[in-house]
């Protein structure tokens, strides 16, 4: 599942099956024929109506899309980035952090990092089971690891301390 907003007005939420010819489009089912027809441009057909399309990476969540010339500016946000909202945790990776700090009570499954390495933003840190689930806590930005305060197999505190930058 994905949201996407358009030219920053438009909300849609979005589902796609594996070949992502098929899903959802705000609840309603919808299927395409898609042909790629280069690095980043397709022709699709939806309701019998035909559509050249060309996607155009801006950054990260971000994109450009262009369809029959006219250009979209589209952000799209997957269910990670919808958690890591609702955990008021959006946008934390523009800020600079000395310290990463669970963002929810756990068990430590792995650590993926050692003191003094280099991380950049994205980057997996560790591996944090929650609710039966395995939550990869990734960077929020670019940093050196300068201790780490917990140990695989441990149960941590929401806020509790994890990893130290410099």
């Amino acid at each position: 599942m994905y949201k996407a907003k358009v030219n920053g007005e438009r909300d849609f939420e979005v589902t796609l099956d594996a070949g992502g010819t098929k899903g959802t489009l705000n609840g309603a089912p919808f299927e395409i024929d898609c042909i790629q027809t280069g690095e980043g441009s397709y022709h699709i057909i939806k309701d019998h109506k035909s559509f050249v399309v060309e996607l155009l990476p801006v950054e990260d969540k971000n994109h450009l899309i262009v369809i029959n010339g006219i250009e979209y500016k589209i952000e799209l946000r997957d269910k990670y980035d919808e958690l890591l909202k609702s955990l008021g945790m959006e946008g934390l990776g523009a800020l600079a952090h000395k310290d990463l700090k669970a963002p929810m009570p756990g068990l430590v499954l792995e650590i993926m990092v050692n003191p003094g390495q280099e991380v950049a933003k994205g980057d997996p840190l560790f591996i944090l089971e929650a609710m039966k689930m395995e939550n990869v806590i990734k960077a929020a930005g670019d940093g050196v690891v300068k201790s780490i305060g917990v140990k695989t197999g441990q149960a941590v505190e929401k806020s509790e301390v994890l990893i130290e930058f410099e």
